[in-house]
């Protein structure tokens, strides 16, 4: 179920969240960006589970895959229409039912809004909708337990490890794992993992 205090606080902050991440560089995501692409077939079929304003789903389609994009706040939505002409669509990780349908899964900090009791479920949704060698990208933060930030938002906390274990568990093989810190919205310094996997 998606977290209303979660949507409420992206409702009023899309703007300013847009113009202070969707419309900067950061050179380690870019990293991440270009380990998914090694692993995605030339103009292969992916989906940004998460997309937010946009701006990776873009750079994804720009690299000349097919993209879908998906976010559970309108006005993200919105801003991806309007600020990259994207044919974004609102969903929910619940609503994930393709199977053997993606070549790739950009999952970049979406699911850490899931409750713990539900990632299991969201994970084998996306094994489930990846054809045979597909890759998945989860970029999520590390920690324990759940909480919210000072803005309100829900989040899900996980080791490196656990992580691991997690999306091994959901029949993924990792193949990739990065550590960094970086400052979200809320202003705090978090320390984050991004891992690669594949089925």
């Amino acid at each position: 179920m998606t977290d209303q205090e979660t949507m409420a606080v992206y409702a009023e902050a899309a703007d300013e969240y847009a113009d202070r991440f969707a419309l900067t560089k950061n050179a380690d995501q870019d990293a991440d960006l270009f380990a998914f692409l090694s692993d995605v077939p030339n103009g292969g079929h992916v989906l940004d589970l998460g997309c937010g304003p946009g701006q990776w789903a873009a750079r994804l389609r720009d690299e000349g895959l097919t993209v879908e994009a998906t976010d559970a706040s309108p006005e993200m939505v919105d801003l991806a229409k309007a600020n990259y002409g994207l044919d974004a669509k609102l969903a929910t990780f619940e609503d994930l039912a393709d199977e053997v349908h993606y070549d790739g899964v950009w999952a970049n900090f979406s699911l850490l809004h899931a409750p713990r009791a539900d990632f299991p479920r969201h994970l084998k949704r996306i094994q489930r909708a990846l054809r045979p060698g597909g890759c998945l990208s989860i970029g999520m933060k590390i920690g324990s337990g759940e909480n919210r930030d000072h803005l309100g938002r829900f989040y899900a906390y996980y080791s490196e490890d656990e992580l691991r274990a997690l999306l091994t568990e959901a029949g993924f093989n990792v193949t990739r794992s990065r550590i960094g810190n970086g400052k979200g919205l809320a202003g705090s310094d978090d320390t984050f993992v991004v891992m690669t996997a594949h089925v």
